[in-house]
């Protein structure tokens, strides 16, 4: 009995000893866990606590200008106001609902449902004009915070809407150069911090501490807003007398790729640029089908949009086949008013035929029967590796969003009808884009460029931040084949079916253009015409196309004065003078 009870202390020691050893080596982790936070952490969690005392609201950034190649701004901000309501502070609520209806034309019903909500802060409205916003300050009620931002603002309303594009309520680029150059353009939010106690009531005597915001940079861009604005007027004018669907006009400069104007009629107004521009009943339609008309409303089909290029393709058919030996300026051929390959007549535009004539002349007429020669006389293979030189295979590389690529046949699906017709510009798609981009590496001397609008990034003070580059590629056509060429062009103007587009005392080249669409029983057209000026060192290249137009619907009757009336006032402008 005496052993038994000597064990049982002696146990009852050793787990004395082991619960006191456990308490102990718990109480020195958690002396060691507070001197760690406390030593290791506390910036940490000094950060936290001063988390939940502070309320954070942002300030928005200007968003930087887009300039126009002369400096006149093109896209700028305004000053506009956000309202909102802080739950905790508010000590009348029911002025406040009433004055906020008034204020801001808001229904009762949802005013109240945002100002009673228990939130940390709720925000009533955004873009709310700055004489309003001040009014709002001036009833000095307690808990409504009206906090000033930027909203962006288009001085010239349409004017190019389909390539500046615009911005969301976010301030965020949605389309055109808005959402390429978002980076460059955004700047950076600052910050309004405010010290509460723990019901959320501002504490007097801190106030309010900012973080100020930085602007973004500006972008100068080479479109001229002069140019764009008498291009676009151009196309307004030609719209509305051939009842057409759409015009579009583009102007560059074929030796480094800058754009002038790019028009896309109609236009939209880059201040509502959610309402539509044709004037359509919305009332029936869906949330879904109202966006797929916005989406196309704000297509530049210039970028966007493909289209058989018909006739101002043969310039690329020319290029390839004098490059090639495959013709020269003197060869002769027949045209009896078709050409037959294989099991299929294929039709001239002149129905009776042009009879003999050289290759110049064949240009000069826009002959389809002495492009498929010529097309027959590359053959496939080679005629394809001269689109692949050209780079029509590729994307030009544009700084706008959504280009579209060639739609072309696979290399061993084109027979000897699909070479034909390619030859003369049809069964296959190209965008103007490209077709302004390859035909200026064809006359420039043989360097392909890269088409842009960007120039510069600028700072507020107007000191260059970054002067934007764009690549190029030499050798794409010989000195001697680009000369002949526009040579060539430039007889097409003076002599030829181009005649419509000759100003006397310039030196224009060009090729006109009628293509049918698909499917060719609607009997629609696009009708074009591109010229360039000088003939013999071009500063600027044009680009016309009206489509389905209505009555005479001919590329050389219609699209050809179009292009004369902007050459007649763009080459003093831009400083050339007649010889």
């Amino acid at each position: 009995m005496g052993y038994s009870m000597r064990k049982n202390k002696t146990y009852n020691k050793k787990k004395i000893v082991i619960v006191f050893f456990l308490c102990a080596l718990m109480l020195l982790g958690l002396v060691g866990r507070l001197a760690y936070l406390m030593v290791f952490r506390s910036d940490y969690y000094s950060e936290k606590a001063d988390d939940l005392h502070e309320r954070e609201r942002d300030i928005k950034a200007a968003r930087g200008k887009i300039l126009d190649a002369n400096g006149t701004v093109l896209a700028a901000n305004r000053t506009v106001c956000t309202i909102s309501v802080i739950h905790s502070q508010i000590e009348e609520p029911e002025k406040i609902i009433a004055m906020l209806t008034e204020e801001l034309g808001l229904d009762e019903e949802s005013v109240r449902e945002r100002v009673e909500k228990v939130s940390s802060i709720e925000r009533i409205k955004t873009n709310v004009d700055k004489e309003i916003g001040d009014r709002i300050r001036s009833y000095g009620y307690a808990g409504v915070k009206v906090d000033e931002d930027f909203k962006r603002y288009y001085p010239y309303g349409d004017l190019a809407s389909k390539v500046l594009g615009f911005t969301g309520s976010d301030n965020q680029g949605i389309i055109g150069l808005e959402v390429k150059y978002d980076e460059v353009l955004e700047g950076i939010d600052g910050k309004i911090l405010t010290t509460t106690d723990a019901r959320g009531i501002e504490l007097d005597g801190i106030g309010e501490s900012r973080v100020e915001p930085v602007a973004g940079y500006n972008l100068k861009i080479s479109l001229d807003a002069n140019i764009q604005e008498y291009c676009q007027q151009a196309a307004e004018k030609a719209m509305e007398e051939k009842q057409a669907d759409g015009v579009s006009i583009l102007l560059m400069n074929p030796q480094n790729g800058e754009i002038y104007a790019c028009v896309n009629v109609p236009e939209f107004d880059l201040n509502d640029p959610f309402t539509l521009n044709d004037g359509t009943d919305t009332s029936g339609l869906s949330e879904e089908e109202l966006q797929d008309l916005r989406n196309q409303m704000w297509r530049n089909a210039c970028i966007n949009d493909t289209y058989e290029p018909g006739s101002t393709f043969k310039i690329i058919t020319m290029s390839a086949g004098l490059e090639a030996g495959a013709v020269t300026p003197e060869d002769t051929f027949y045209c009896p008013g078709y050409k037959i390959v294989e099991d299929r007549r294929i039709h001239c535009h002149n129905r009776t035929g042009h009879g003999a004539e050289t290759f110049v002349q064949g240009a000069q007429n826009s002959c389809n029967p002495v492009f498929i020669e010529v097309g027959l006389r590359l053959g496939a293979e080679s005629f394809c590796s001269y689109f692949r030189q050209f780079g029509l295979m590729d994307k030009t590389g544009i700084d706008l969003p959504g280009e579209a690529s060639t739609i072309m046949h696979k290399e061993e699906n084109i027979g000897q009808v699909e070479l034909a017709t390619m030859s003369f510009g049809q069964s296959f798609q190209i965008t103007p884009i490209q077709l302004a981009t390859t035909v200026s590496s064809l006359i420039n001397g043989g360097t392909r460029v890269t088409p842009h609008f960007g120039v510069e990034v600028q700072d507020e003070d107007g000191n260059v931040v970054e002067t934007l580059s764009y690549a190029s590629k030499s050798g794409v056509v010989s000195e001697e084949t680009s000369q002949t060429v526009r040579e060539i062009l430039e007889s097409v103007v003076s002599e030829g079916s181009g005649k419509n587009a000759y100003i006397e005392g310039y030196e224009i080249g060009g090729k006109t253009a009628t293509s049918q669409t698909l499917p060719r029983s609607a009997n629609r057209y696009i009708s074009s015409f591109l010229g360039f000026a000088p003939a013999d060192d071009p500063v600027v290249l044009g680009l016309c196309i009206i489509n389905d137009p209505q009555g005479i619907y001919y590329g050389g009757t219609i699209c050809a004065p179009v292009m004369r009336d902007i050459f007649y006032n763009v080459l003093p402008y831009l400083g050339v003078e007649k010889k």
